[in-house]
């Protein structure tokens, strides 16, 4: 615990320290900067007026965290657990069932969804997208199935990047540091009459784990192999056609040369030193029209296609023969969507939409066929605002949806806001949601096969699933206390699921496998195993006690049960409390300084994680803004983890351990 009090001892003497920045924050500073969010209801609504819990993760949040993945920005978020796994992929988790999928996420960039159909991943490590394009995100903590449809299930992470118009000029940035870390972003802005464009280019490299892990038999240690060299592209280009009309298109490339681990595990002399191979290729194409007629009435248009492609082959000898385990997976959606919102009445507005959505996926492994699984969605949506009296806000609206797994689905909300005095605001809701079954839980025929032919092992067979439900209550409260320069945004929560969907052991039929000997042996299977209950509370609370002082924090308590037949470890899947704190202050002459201290209680992930102990993390920042020949200069330092190495996700390899890297950055 001492580097938590040697932060907490700097953050006091930060917010305590001399005239040279104490100036105070004016009253009209701090209500401009009351978040104004898109991501709950599709209506601009300041957070205090929203149906739903939303945490706003702003530009300077995210320079002050000296977070470089994307991921990490979520322990930014009361109730986020956020862990490294392995193969080069995150493991998020909102209020418990937290795994090596985000399959309970619906994930957003720039209304573009990343959420993966075939496995529920979010395959946040090869998005075409650098964290210095990010404007900012908005995460709905809660269900919102009645905006964004199946699989806005606990919540929604809607990333939203700098229009073209808002980085003119050029911008390079460049970090190298310990644990393998280095990387480096170019971007260039710029504007041809009524065409503004941007183009970013980034190398990025990792390693994330130490050299050397330990495993039991034998008690030698051996390499982790996880180092990955990923590069990307994109860009944007937004054109004004007239005053009212807007066209945007964007495009994006990630390719990556990963290493995955090795191609025995446990190891074994002959392959222990060999890593498994990953390549992967991310490409996606978006464009949009919108019209804006006036502040309360637009129309928009969008149209994205996106394709990710993982080739990992790997070949081993087994009983004699030679069995193929690649790992490849192609994965491709085609979206056509229309969102409209409108002022029907002074006080009632309506947004409204549909979308039609096509999802395929090829992988001969997983699903022992050469040929694509595919499907078609649609849906329809409306979300209505209506103002009944100055103070109560009266908010409802649905999603009509039909999924190719579920058949048709409905998913209603219903919230009241009620502000009894100025500033202060209590919000009542109640909402549904649900989760369809990926391909894998649905269709995953798991094999694998020698080269002849010969199915040597069946890990995985396919079911038939119907789709988890879910019924939220939720009492939230918005105040801003204006004489203390505070702002408090509170919530208790009860979900209830149904239809949990978990895997058990499937006994195979005598002679399935045909080379591992006369037992008939045992698969894995997904099955609706019953219901789950959440229940706890969050909060989170900024201040600005002057210019230049900036505290984030927020706490979580989550109790989770489970009835009977429900595997026991959902109950110890989300930490029991979690907090976070983020402080930053101008020193003057360009100095500034943060630090952020997250903390995490003993939980089990799901699948193939392990129970982790509880831990405490602590990182810093020290950087320095200069001008040079008219050219903006940021240099900065970051330390990570400053206190013990941690477990995530696995206990015997996952070690996040204390590291430093620098960075410099050139805007002209």
């Amino acid at each position: 615990m001492k580097p938590v009090r040697a932060v907490l001892h700097i953050l006091s003497a930060l917010l305590t320290g001399s005239s040279a920045f104490a100036a105070e924050v004016t009253e009209a500073d701090f209500l401009d900067e009351l978040p104004v969010v898109l991501s709950v209801s599709r209506l601009s609504q300041p957070v205090n007026e929203a149906p739903a819990a939303v945490t706003v993760i702003d530009q300077d949040m995210i320079r002050a965290s000296g977070f470089r993945d994307i991921p990490d920005l979520l322990r930014l978020v009361p109730g986020f657990s956020v862990a490294y796994t392995r193969d080069n992929s995150w493991a998020v988790g909102y209020h418990g069932l937290a795994d090596a999928f985000s399959r309970r996420f619906q994930v957003l960039v720039d209304g573009r969804s990343i959420y993966g159909a075939a496995f529920g991943a979010v395959q946040w490590q090869e998005l075409p997208l650098s964290i210095d394009d990010i404007e900012r995100i908005e995460v709905v903590r809660g269900p919102n199935a009645s905006t964004f449809g199946s699989n806005a299930f606990l919540a929604v992470i809607n990333i939203v990047t700098k229009e073209a118009v808002q980085v003119p000029g050029a911008f390079a940035s460049i970090q190298y540091g310990e644990q393998g870390m280095a990387g480096l972003t170019t971007r260039f802005g710029g504007q041809n009459g009524d065409l503004n464009y941007r183009l970013t280019f980034s190398a990025q490299a990792r390693d994330r784990f130490e050299t050397d892990a330990f495993y039991d038999l034998p008690v030698t240690p051996v390499k982790i192999f996880e180092e990955t060299t990923t590069y990307l592209v994109n860009g944007r280009a937004d054109y004004r056609l007239s005053l009212q009309d807007e066209v945007s298109a964007q495009f994006g490339v990630t390719v990556g040369d990963w290493q995955a681990g090795r191609l025995a595990d446990p190891p074994d002399p002959e392959h222990e030193l060999e890593p498994r191979q990953q390549d992967i290729r991310n490409a996606y194409l978006q464009i949009g029209f919108k019209r804006v007629r006036d502040v309360d009435n637009e129309w928009s248009l969008q149209f994205y296609h996106s394709r990710h492609a993982l080739d990992a082959p790997s070949q081993l000898d087994i009983f004699g023969l030679t069995v193929v385990g690649d790992q490849d997976v192609v994965q491709e959606r085609t979206s056509l969507e229309f969102q409209a919102s409108t002022l029907l009445a002074p006080t009632l507005r309506m947004a409204w939409g549909a979308e039609l959505r096509h999802e395929s996926v090829s992988s001969q492994l997983y699903f022992d066929q050469a040929s694509d699984l595919d499907g078609m969605l649609s849906r329809l949506n409306a979300n209505l605002e209506w103002r009944i009296h100055p103070k109560w806000l009266l908010q409802g609206g649905a999603m009509f949806e039909h999924h190719y797994y579920s058949g048709f689905d409905a998913s209603p909300r219903i919230a009241v806001n009620f502000s009894p005095v100025p500033d202060h605001t209590v919000r009542l809701s109640a909402s549904t949601a649900y989760r369809t079954p990926t391909f894998f839980e649905q269709d995953g025929l798991y094999v694998y096969r020698s080269t002849t032919g010969l199915p040597v092992d069946v890990i995985f067979v396919p079911s038939e699933l119907d789709p988890e439900y879910m019924l939220s209550h939720e009492i939230g409260y918005v105040g801003l206390f204006r004489p203390w320069k505070l702002r408090v945004d509170a919530k208790l929560f009860h979900d209830r699921f149904e239809d949990y969907i978990g895997n058990v052991p499937f006994v195979l039929p005598v002679g399935t496998e045909l080379v591992s000997g006369t037992d008939p042996g045992e698969a894995r299977q997904s099955v609706n195993q019953g219901r789950v209950r959440m229940r706890g509370g969050e909060f989170q609370l900024e201040w600005r006690p002057r210019a230049g002082t900036r505290v984030t924090t927020h706490y979580a308590r989550v109790a989770v049960s489970v009835d009977e037949g429900v595997d026991n470890d959902v109950v110890d899947s989300a930490p029991a409390n979690s907090y976070g704190l983020l402080a930053s202050q101008d020193l003057g002459q360009g100095w500034t300084a943060s630090a952020g201290v997250y903390h995490s209680d003993a939980m089990a992930w799901l699948g193939d994680g392990d129970p982790t102990p509880a831990f405490t993390r602590v990182d810093v920042r020290l950087a320095r803004t200069w001008n040079w020949q008219g050219h903006r200069v940021e240099a900065a330092l970051v330390g990570q983890n400053l206190g013990e190495d941690y477990a995530e996700f696995r206990g015997d390899t996952n070690h996040f351990s204390r590291r430093v890297y620098g960075s410099v950055s050139l805007a002209w």
